[in-house]
């Protein structure tokens, strides 16, 4: 399954030598919701704003950097 997750206005990351912000959704692969929250808390530490399981195409909208996975 794939975890999605959002970023607040001031959250920037540099994961194996990708940037994520604002204006892209990570993508991260796992067994389960579970396992996919503890990536991103490896990957983010605190500093995500939100995790979904789901994603709706209309919201990428929001989004202009699209999808971009982590590993």
């Amino acid at each position: 399954m794939d975890i999605y997750i959002t970023f607040g206005q001031a959250h920037i990351h540099r994961v194996n030598g990708k940037v994520f912000d604002k204006d892209c959704v990570a993508v991260i692969h796992a067994k389960n919701e579970k396992e996919g929250r503890e990536k991103a808390f490896k990957y983010f530490g605190e500093y995500f704003c939100t995790s979904y399981t789901k994603m709706n195409n209309d919201i990428l909208k929001y989004f202009p950097r699209g999808l971009i996975c982590v590993e």
